[in-house]
């Protein structure tokens, strides 16, 4: 996969939905995974989806942005409806609640 192609993401943290493991993290946007696409933490690639403010269950937009984790063995993906642009500094403002404990940056 690349910036610019069609993903369809599943989600197992929809908007509201609290952390399983951190009880102080709320999600505020829409959070999933790619079904079937392995990262290399061995868990599916997961992906933030932004420019929707429901929850969802399955969302299909553009990869807009890569997450690069300098401190984690993955990357996150995040996703955006067809034609919603987002700058990297909206990016990364609207992944902070997540983004903030690790040493990332956006590609784009």
């Amino acid at each position: 996969m690349k910036i610019g192609d069609l993903v369809t993401v599943r989600m197992d943290r929809p908007i509201g939905t609290i952390h399983p493991k951190h009880p102080d993290i709320i999600y505020p946007i829409n959070y999933g995974y790619v079904p079937g696409l392995m990262a290399p933490d061995g868990e599916e690639q997961d992906a933030y989806v932004l420019g929707v403010d429901v929850p969802l269950t399955e969302f299909t937009g553009r990869l807009i942005a890569i997450i690069h984790r300098f401190d984690d063995v993955e990357e996150k993906w995040v996703l955006a409806p067809e034609g919603m642009e987002f700058t990297r500094k909206q990016i990364e403002e609207l992944t902070h609640f997540q983004e903030q404990y690790y040493h990332s940056e956006v590609r784009m």
